[in-house]
């Protein structure tokens, strides 16, 4: 036969010919096998991992119930560690959840090292973020802005194991920061706080030896727009930081001008490349929190940055010198790396016609609670489909306010509050209403005459630009975390859910929520088609009720009955619309409990303490007027 006629010619051969007929043979069966592999294997391509977790572990990877309980079986699923030619191929869509019938990767397989790290970078670079469970909205927010955007070379650090099991559920990229903290809220400037803060120093200093550029951002902002180009414009620097300027001085997308910067800076947005001026700033960072556990992150960056600060790089980038003498350092324009006051209160990025990149929630005085409303107000939080469509329908009213209160006359506290409480009265009506009806109200845009801060201040901060007036956040006024609060109900009633004032306007608004609505027009009694029914179906495209002014607590529960399946109730005035309660029980109630819901005014000169409280029921007090507390034992709330 051939084939052996093939073989005792090779036999015959020199060793050579040998050598190179046996590796041709052997190529062929091994490609062989390979190919009818490949025909014939039962795993189809989809059946490889939708998570974005590779298995980084040099060990055969297990699943066992003590690593994490979660209720999974199967399989833990593997995607190949791309290879650095291929880096910034996903293994898969952010969102993505991994397949229900699987099991998830054993912590240690979540620890932070180079090789997880590399499946996130982007030319070079990588987005990190970090927090425990009570942020988890926060987080799906941040993550949700930054896939809008297009940008998906980020990861999440996670302080808690349940929050590693929940983002890991949800497709998002997510490292196990070993942290061992609580799943609740903090609070800001608790002993818990500052220790996410020292995790965030051994955080950067962990990742800039890996060689990679580190965008570290905390979970209260938001991006607006993709920062990376913008970073890019500026490759010599070692660190580009955000920072609570509140007077700009520049006024294009330029770096601030180093030496007229006041502000702290703020390190819940700050860019770091692997320099070794970088990584030992990092190091010194480190070492000094960890010293000394009094010391804020935020105090100590700004103290040892300032060791040196000058000159400047160069003439034209905006770049100093810092640190040590050698760091390169640039200061972000906070008009478009906006703090909560230059975009919420000034909006300056608007004055100056720029874009802004993004908004991190500081100055506000709310707590988390005052962070998420902001974001809310903005149209810039991820919420449930059920916060849009909530039991019971929505609740609001178009607010009045006179020409005059806005506008006439000097901007000064007593105009101020003669403004807000005008408007406050009516919130107060619009309160009980919806108290009356068990509907979510939504709160009006509200109008300030002067800004709050926490210290004595002229009214606005001379050089910044703010103009006045201004829209404020409902957090200048309002306690927003005392709103939200759950209070036993045989003290203070039920609770009033409340949302902010662009919910009707927010895209994410169901279009059965849209199309079901009742505008309702106050009439004077007697007067003709003030009969309080209303003009056509409202349930299919809305319709008109004239609704008899100075109606008491029985004429609403009546009429409104009819309307229980009605989305959106909308009153043209709440001004004059209810008389009050004839429940006494039930008003007392009512009034404790909303006594509560508004806050301070912070504050005047020359005056301890120059905090003014705002009053839900002014209006009750002859002679009331705006001034701060006159001794100690005045200075408390009017409840």
């Amino acid at each position: 036969m051939a084939w052996r006629k093939g073989c005792e010619e090779v036999a015959n051969s020199k060793p050579l010919f040998l050598t190179i007929y046996t590796v041709v043979i052997i190529g062929i069966v091994v490609s062989s096998f390979f190919v009818f592999s490949a025909i014939y294997s039962t795993n189809p391509p989809s059946a490889q991992s939708s998570a974005w977790l590779s298995s980084i572990s040099s060990d055969e990877t297990r699943v066992t119930d003590q690593t994490l309980k979660v209720s999974r079986s199967a399989a833990v699923l593997i995607v190949p560690t791309p290879s650095p030619g291929s880096q910034n191929e996903w293994p898969t869509s952010i969102w993505d959840d991994p397949p229900p019938n699987k099991k998830m990767p054993p912590l240690e397989d979540f620890r932070l090292t180079k090789k997880l790290v590399q499946q996130r970078v982007k030319d070079n670079a990588v987005i990190v973020t970090f927090g425990n469970y009570a942020f988890m909205d926060f987080i799906l927010t941040w993550v949700k802005q930054l896939r809008d955007l297009g940008v998906s070379n980020f990861l999440v650090g996670a302080m808690d194991t349940k929050l590693v099991e929940a983002l890991y559920w949800k497709g998002i990229p997510v490292f196990d920061m070993g942290s061992h903290m609580s799943t609740v809220d903090v609070g800001w400037g608790s002993p818990t706080f500052h220790k996410m803060g020292r995790e965030k120093v051994i955080l950067i200093d962990s990742i800039l030896p890996f060689g990679f550029e580190l965008l570290m951002c905390d979970t209260d902002m938001v991006w607006l727009k993709n920062p990376l180009p913008y970073l890019a414009r500026y490759p010599e620097a070692d660190v580009l930081t955000s920072s609570d300027q509140v007077i700009p001085t520049v006024v294009d997308d330029s770096l601030e001008n180093w030496p007229e910067v006041s502000g702290a800076y703020n390190i819940g947005i700050f860019h770091w490349r692997p320099t070794e001026s970088a990584k030992k700033l990092a190091k010194q960072w480190k070492e000094m929190l960890l010293a000394d556990d009094q010391i804020w992150d935020q105090n100590g960056f700004n103290d040892i940055v300032h060791r040196q600060l000058g000159p400047s790089v160069d003439d034209e980038s905006g770049l100093v010198f810092a640190f040590d003498g050698k760091l390169k350092l640039g200061i972000l324009p906070a008009s478009i790396f906006c703090s909560g006051h230059t975009y919420f209160v000034q909006a300056m990025y608007q004055q100056l016609r720029l874009e802004p990149y993004a908004v991190h929630t500081t100055f506000q005085y709310g707590g988390t609670e005052g962070k998420r409303h902001r974001l809310r107000e903005a149209m810039l939080f991820l919420d449930p489909p059920e916060y849009y469509n909530p039991p019971g329908g929505f609740l609001s009213f178009k607010p009045h306010i006179p020409k005059n209160l806005l506008l006439s006359g000097e901007h000064n506290v007593e105009s101020h509050f003669t403004l807000v409480n005008y408007q406050i009265k009516q919130i107060r009506a619009a309160l009980a209403i919806a108290s009356l009806l068990d509907r979510t109200l939504v709160m009006p845009p509200l109008w300030c005459r002067i800004d709050r801060l926490w210290y004595a201040h002229p009214g606005i901060l001379e050089g910044s630009m703010t103009r006045q007036p201004f829209l404020c956040p409902l957090d200048h006024v309002f306690e927003v975390n005392v709103m939200l609060k759950k209070l036993p109900e045989e003290e203070f009633g039920p609770q009033i859910d409340f949302r902010e004032y662009s919910i009707l306007d927010n895209p994410s608004l169901p279009s059965e929520v849209k199309k079901s609505w009742l505008d309702v027009q106050l009439c004077k009694e007697g007067t003709q088609d003030c009969d309080a029914s209303a003009s056509n179906d409202t349930n299919v495209g809305g319709g008109v009720l004239k609704f008899p002014k100075h109606s008491n607590e029985e004429t609403f529960m009546k009429v409104f009955s009819s309307f229980k399946d009605v989305k959106v109730i909308k009153f043209s005035s709440v001004q004059e619309a209810f008389t009050g309660f004839t429940d006494k029980e039930r008003e007392d109630k009512f009034r404790n409990r909303v006594k509560r819901y508004v806050g301070i005014w912070c504050c005047v000169p020359d005056h301890t303490p120059g905090h003014i409280y705002y009053d839900m029921y002014w209006d009750e007090k002859p002679g009331w007027k705006a001034v701060p507390p006159q001794t100690s034992e005045d200075d408390h709330p009017p409840y």
